[in-house]
């Protein structure tokens, strides 16, 4: 990573480049001892009264002493993808919650606020994509009192690691009390190699119906409520996958799949646990990307939490790549979802 000119360290970023992708080094340690160098990559989202905040790629903010800097940079935007269908943030996130659409949503501005009794994070949170049409903190009062009228706890959902993404709003929510809860990862991958996988898709059944059999295995909610029932059939285009379980037993394996245009959005891919390292959700997958492809699709997508490493080892597997994080801030005072 090259800072220099002539060879001389430089810091070539300034307060004017709040809003921007910079890279900086910085000397931690003892400044009195030797200190080592550390890099830090993100969004520069504050530089005031000294101290610069930067958002990184994962929505870590870290905070470092303009004292501490010895050389600074702005870099591109979000570096190139080698792999994986062209998409920005945007797109994806609009796709995504049509995909997992809200039994109620209100306008506030450009935002949109979403509500489904409480059932999953993504349909009970803002999405803030655009000018709310007032000020920030305005408009967080007016999330917090809309959630409130619902007995619902106010959340915000804020992308960060791409272009287009939200680190500065992140750092305002930050600064305003409002604290990252649940992370996750939203990954993308060519539709195709999918459904041409090797997998035995001979005992996977795909119907528009979801079915009594297919909740049984559905893990989220274990008694369906209605709200939950509305936002797992909602879409523009769904499917629902299963792989029969023993005689009387809930499915051995579930999927779902939600097609949208050129994307194709998978969720709720879930196994039963003694029928684990068997092939079922590979199997699962590929019969939904071959109805996908049926159905128009080109592109694939999914949401996953950043904590799920068994499921980071399998999406991998199946070729989908890293594109943005997205994180639900909760209000000051709300209690957890």
């Amino acid at each position: 990573m090259d800072f220099t000119t002539g060879g001389r360290l430089e810091v070539r970023i300034t307060p004017g480049d709040v809003r921007k992708r910079v890279s900086v080094r910085l000397l931690t340690g003892d400044l009195s001892g030797p200190g080592k160098f550390t890099d830090v990559v993100g969004v520069l989202t504050s530089w005031t009264e000294g101290v610069l905040h930067i958002t990184r790629r994962t929505g870590e903010s870290i905070r470092i002493e303009e004292s501490s800097l010895v050389a600074g940079k702005v870099v591109p935007a979000a570096p190139a993808r080698r792999r994986g269908p062209a998409a920005n943030a945007r797109e994806l996130a609009r796709v995504a919650a049509r995909g997992w659409p809200p039994v109620t949503s209100e306008r506030l501005g450009e935002w949109e606020l979403r509500a489904s009794g409480g059932f999953t994070r993504r349909a009970n949170s803002v999405l803030p994509l655009g000018d709310p049409g007032c000020g920030l903190d305005e408009a967080l009062r007016r999330v917090t009192d809309w959630y409130a009228e619902r007995g619902l706890p106010a959340y915000v959902q804020v992308s960060t690691g791409a272009e287009g993404t939200q680190e500065v709003l992140a750092a305002e929510l930050e600064t305003r009390g409002w604290t990252p809860e649940v992370s996750a990862q939203v990954r993308i991958a060519a539709l195709a190699p999918i459904a041409d996988q090797d997998a035995d898709v001979s005992a996977v059944t795909v119907s528009r119906e979801i079915g009594d059999a297919w909740l049984a295995r559905y893990q989220r909610a274990e008694r369906p409520s209605p709200e939950a029932l509305a936002v797992l059939s909602g879409g523009p285009s769904v499917w629902f996958a299963t792989i029969s379980g023993a005689a009387g037993e809930p499915p051995a394996a579930i999927g779902r799949c939600v097609v949208d245009g050129r994307w194709a959005g998978f969720a709720a891919v879930e196994t039963a646990p003694e029928r684990r390292r068997e092939g079922l959700a590979r199997a699962v997958m590929t019969a939904l990307a071959r109805t996908a492809l049926d159905d128009g699709a080109s592109a694939a997508y999914l949401q996953v939490e950043t904590d799920n490493t068994a499921a980071h080892a399998f999406y991998d597997g199946m070729g989908f790549t890293l594109h943005h994080t997205y994180h639900h801030w909760r209000a000051p005072g709300a209690d957890s979802a």
